[in-house]
């Protein structure tokens, strides 16, 4: 029994940074690509960023993150995830994240980090590439 319908994504801007142009860019850039996307605003917690992805059946989760915290974010992140059982959402991001910092988020369970000068064509086809296809 296959999943069906678009991919949904949760785009998240967690802690209290407070820019949030490049998540708004990249959630209309996934809609306009025929993606549903949920985007929870600013000023989320980890925890609230989890139970929306679950409730709302989200197959990935995207965060952004400018404020130097991806470290403690992304991991609580996936920490909580996989306390839910929910380690079949994976998990993106972007932002202002060091280069010394991708590999060990990836160690950690982090798909990809797109850095600043990503486009969006690449952000949406890596989606499509790496998230389950939609029917």
């Amino acid at each position: 029994m296959g999943v069906t319908g678009p991919i949904r994504v949760v785009v998240a801007k967690p802690g209290l940074d407070g820019h949030d142009r490049g998540a708004k860019v990249i959630a209309r850039a996934l809609r306009d690509a025929g993606m549903e996307v949920i985007y929870t605003g600013l000023h989320q917690t980890p925890e609230q960023i989890v139970d929306t992805a679950i409730q709302e059946d989200a197959d990935a989760i995207g965060l952004s993150i400018l404020s130097g915290a991806h470290n403690t974010l992304f991991a609580r992140v996936l920490e909580l995830l996989r306390e839910r059982e929910a380690e079949d959402i994976k998990v993106f991001g972007g932002g202002i994240i060091p280069e010394d910092d991708i590999g060990p988020l990836k160690e950690k369970g982090v798909a990809e980090i797109f850095t600043p000068g990503a486009t969006t064509t690449a952000i949406v086809d890596w989606v499509r590439a790496n998230v389950r296809q939609a029917a």
